[in-house]
């Protein structure tokens, strides 16, 4: 018997690699970054071929456990964070918070612009009406993870320029000096890939694969307080929806496709 392989199992080959080397990423502690052994150690050391190799590594791809890059190796990958921000109207703020994270902003622009006809659409503003325009490029633990860029209308929060968003969640403000926050909302996500200057800001690959998280939110009494587009990094994050099926309910699309 080779180690980590019961030939006797009914349990595939890859299955019980992939078992195995999750086994071993536990048991020797080996976080984030650390190398592991390539195709050809593995399949000396397990006594199967490389296509069960192959398959095993593929999945714990596919699971975000490691990280293959060509050329280099495989790698312990980073975990991912779990975000709520789909389903419920939190903040990356908060939800970093609750996992013991800390998010840091650099706010790039902080200012009061004429809303143009998409932003106006979406917050049922006059074209031209004052909002407050607010860029971040969001930093978790350090790391480069979200740009996103933001809109409230001045007449939501007429001093929110002044205030330094730096360390402070937007939603925490507004509920604080305004009385406002979001009660409710629709928020969409969908794929894509970083351009140059994206990527240079997220500290990805030119054509990484990105998340982004589209939002509109209302306050208790139905006026649009807030939308924002962010752009997350798809190595780093990932988005968590809890789903029920309620009976009679009419039906609804369940996918949407957009043409840009």
């Amino acid at each position: 018997m080779s180690a980590g392989i019961d030939r006797s199992s009914p349990m595939p080959f890859y299955h019980q690699l992939k078992e195995s080397l999750r086994a071993r990423i536990e048991e020797e502690g080996l976080g984030p970054g650390a190398r592991l052994p390539g195709d050809h150690e593995l399949c000396e050391t397990y006594d199967v071929s490389r296509t069960v190799v192959r398959q095993a590594l593929s999945q714990l791809e596919m699971e975000g456990v490691i990280e293959r890059i060509k050329g280099r190796g495989t790698y312990v990958a980073q975990p991912k964070v779990a975000e709520g921000l789909v389903q419920s109207l939190t903040g990356l703020y908060e939800d970093v918070a609750a996992r013991g994270g800390h998010l840091r902003s650099e706010v790039r622009r902080l200012e009061v612009v004429p809303a143009d006809e998409h932003v106006a659409g979406q917050l049922e503003l006059e074209v031209g009406t004052p909002v407050v325009e607010i860029e971040r490029l969001r930093f978790v633990d350090d790391e480069p993870w979200v740009l996103a860029i933001t809109y409230v209308p001045e007449s939501v929060a007429p001093r929110l320029v002044e205030e330094d968003l730096t360390h402070q969640s937007l939603y925490a403000v507004l509920e604080r000096d305004y009385g406002v926050g979001p009660a409710r909302g629709r928020r969409s996500v969908e794929a894509m890939v970083a351009g140059p200057e994206l990527a240079k800001d997220l500290g990805v690959g030119e054509n990484a694969p990105i998340l982004v998280l589209r939002s509109v939110s209302t306050d208790a009494d139905g006026r649009p307080m807030e939308s924002f587009v962010a752009y997350h990094r798809g190595d780093r994050s990932r988005f968590e929806v809890e789903l029920s099926r309620v009976a009679g309910a009419d039906p609804r699309p369940l996918m949407q496709v957009t043409e840009v």
